[in-house]
């Protein structure tokens, strides 16, 4: 029988770097299938697991990182997709992969986890770097095209090929997804 976990990457950003306005944009679109994801998980007490960048912050829980990533850009975002308390897995990564220094490996295997939805940004970097070491970690891997943002299309439709075809995600409409 799969176990099945959803993962949110840095969801919690503050969009303050080149392109991150654009960023944001596309972002905003993301959170509605995302969320809906995350109520489907929630209902069949299925593990939500949020990897967010730390912005230096490195005795942070996400309270403090969310604080920290609050602006224009980001307020609104963060409202809608931010971690519940006591519900879901929190975890700080310092690069770019959400396995990369983190304990998001372990906690996969005590939670017995065999396959991945992977959601959040940016889909050409940090859900790529992510999917790549989950790939060879022998996950299963779903990544559904309508719950990844990258900074343009293009970049966001290039990861979603190589996550397709070298890494043998299923890339279906998250609507189109069952559990």
């Amino acid at each position: 029988m799969t176990k099945t976990a959803l993962l949110i990457i840095d969801m919690i950003n503050n969009f303050d770097f080149d392109a991150g306005e654009a960023l944001a944009e596309k972002t905003s679109n993301i959170i509605g299938p995302i969320l809906d994801l995350k109520k489907t998980f929630n209902e069949k007490d299925m593990p939500v697991i949020y990897i967010n960048d730390h912005y230096n912050l490195w005795q942070a829980d996400f309270e403090k990182i969310m604080d920290y990533c609050r602006n224009e850009k980001s307020e609104e975002i963060i409202n809608r997709i931010s971690p519940e308390e006591n519900k879901d897995y929190f975890l700080i990564k310092p690069k770019h992969s959400a396995f990369y220094g983190t304990a998001l490996h372990t906690l996969l295997q005590d939670l017995h986890v065999d396959t991945l939805v992977i959601t959040g940004v940016a889909g050409n970097i940090c859900v790529l770097f992510t999917a790549n070491d989950a790939y060879m970690r022998e996950y299963k891997l779903i990544i559904p095209e309508d719950c990844i943002a990258s900074n343009s299309d293009q970049d966001n439709e290039y990861a979603l090929t190589m996550m397709r075809n070298v890494l043998t995600a299923d890339i279906k409409p998250s609507g189109e997804l069952h559990f």
